[in-house]
């Protein structure tokens, strides 16, 4: 088997008036994306519109959700409930899908955003929530996150496929975890070490 690198990026975060990124020039790049569903970033049109750039340029469509916090871009930690968090997702994964269907592609992974990423990373209680609300809703759905999370073990207690994924743009520290955005060394912005 030949190996290949899943270019991917998150996309489609432009809501009402502000418009974030260039996703038509982005669509064209990438080869999987992963679409913000409406609580962190992302609206109905934007979602619309990011699922039939998938279409066209026939890109693995994700969904991308994150906790409901519009106004902190979903960076923030909030201390929402397992329970909570498998009814928001269910919720922001059923809207992306609706639209992606309406555009003729489907939603073919999940990824977390932001703060609730990395809590899936280590919260045991909530990885489980979160895996066993993705299996209910599309058991095929594979989710993507850090190695050796407690997403991986949980996506594995739930029977779904987890791809494990690596950030070229940021750093990283020596348990394995990212730099914090705003500290030295959290964004790799020169391309040739990213590409290292």
């Amino acid at each position: 088997m030949q190996p290949t690198i899943d270019l991917n990026s998150d996309l489609g975060e432009s809501f009402g008036a502000w418009r974030i990124g260039d996703d038509e020039a982005m669509f064209a790049l990438v080869s999987s994306a992963n679409v913000a569903c409406g609580f962190h970033a992302g609206d109905p049109v934007t979602m619309l519109s990011s699922a039939r750039l998938a279409a066209r340029h026939d890109v693995a469509l994700g969904a991308h959700p994150g906790y409901r916090d519009l106004a902190g871009f979903g960076r923030r930690a909030l201390d929402t409930s397992p329970a909570e968090l498998a009814a928001e997702l269910l919720a922001q994964l059923g809207a992306l899908d609706g639209v992606a269907r309406a555009a003729g592609v489907r939603v073919r992974y999940v990824k977390a955003h932001g703060a609730l990423y990395h809590r899936l990373g280590v919260d045991e209680r909530a990885a489980h929530a979160f895996a066993e609300a993705v299996a209910a809703f599309e058991p095929t759905l594979p989710l993507l996150g850090s190695p050796s999370s407690a997403l991986e073990r949980a996506a594995d207690a739930a029977g779904l496929r987890f791809t494990r994924e690596a950030f070229a743009d940021r750093g990283y520290v020596a348990d394995g975890s990212l730099v914090p955005r705003g500290e030295p060394g959290a964004i790799v912005d020169d391309p040739a070490a990213a590409a290292d």
